[in-house]
């Protein structure tokens, strides 16, 4: 697996998984009992945006980099928006964060004392930089291992709240089978969990029959966010990101209305540029 995340660190797609990310742990944290988050494809944890990678393609200027400046949006988007970019901390003049967090930094500023985290990362190098973040972190637990091999194994974990994230790099033809196969698994195990599912979208229908297989398995609770900047496909790049989230917490779904909005129009690349929101869940 060739994929390194430092050449797309920052970019839209981080900011609008990230920023609702942040919102789905805040929203486990208004109860005092424990939880835990599974992060199957948990990356180096965090990224220097000043390295080779990231200058290389500039993604994060067009993330990131525009929201060093907040002051034209409404109070209501600000206020969701501050614990990501809280996260994401100080900035140069360029308006780039000094260290880009990544996931599992961000679960872990996040996670209180009583609660745990486990990583799983594949790829040697990102999961020695991924270890030796988290070294010290009694309530985290790094493990070199195929993400979809852990979202099997550790659940349901035995706090019987959390959340489990599966962030894979789409490199492989079958990633979204793959995903699919790997979320029926655990989900037959813990149906009460909620799960984060993202997807890079480069056929506009993807997300939409991603959900309606979903709802053919018997997933019954799910909400589809989908982000695209717009502009021209000629370049190959990606342009449109979806988060599936399954069983989602109550707030979600107009957090999402108000970040998806405020995103699609601060993040716009080109015409074609929105956001779409749908919830799927059964009667």
């Amino acid at each position: 697996m060739n994929y390194r995340h430092g050449f797309h660190a920052g970019n839209f797609a981080d900011v609008f998984k990230h920023a609702l990310l942040a919102r789905l742990i805040l929203y486990l944290t208004r109860k005092e009992t424990p939880f835990r988050i599974i992060d199957t494809h948990a990356g180096e944890g965090a990224y220097d945006l000043s390295a080779d990678e990231a200058e290389r393609t500039g993604e994060w200027r067009f993330g990131v980099g525009r929201l060093a400046d907040l002051s034209a949006a409404d109070a209501a988007t600000r206020e969701l928006l501050a614990p990501y970019l809280d996260l994401v901390g100080a900035r140069d003049a360029e308006g780039r964060p000094r260290l880009y967090p990544g996931s599992p930094l961000i679960a872990t500023r996040l996670l209180r004392a009583q609660d745990r985290a486990i990583f799983c990362e594949l790829r040697g190098d990102a999961f020695s930089a991924l270890q030796s973040r988290f070294a010290r972190d009694k309530r985290v637990k790094t493990i070199h291992l195929d993400g979809y091999l852990g979202l099997s194994a550790f659940v349901p974990p035995k706090e019987r709240r959390g959340l489990v994230l599966v962030d894979p790099p789409f490199e492989q033809r079958d990633e979204a089978e793959r995903m699919l196969q790997g979320f029926l698994d655990a989900y037959r195990k813990w149906p009460t969990g909620i799960y984060a599912l993202w997807l890079p979208i480069k056929d506009d229908a993807l997300s939409r029959s991603f959900v309606e297989r979903l709802r053919a398995r018997g997933v019954n609770r799910i909400l589809r966010l989908d982000l695209s900047v717009g502009g021209t496909t000629e370049d190959q790049k990606l342009r449109r990101t979806s988060l599936v989230v399954v069983n989602p917490p109550f707030t979600l779904e107009q957090e999402a209305r108000v970040l998806g909005a405020f995103l699609a129009e601060r993040l716009a690349q080109g015409p074609g540029a929105g956001f779409e929101i749908e919830d799927v869940s059964a009667e």
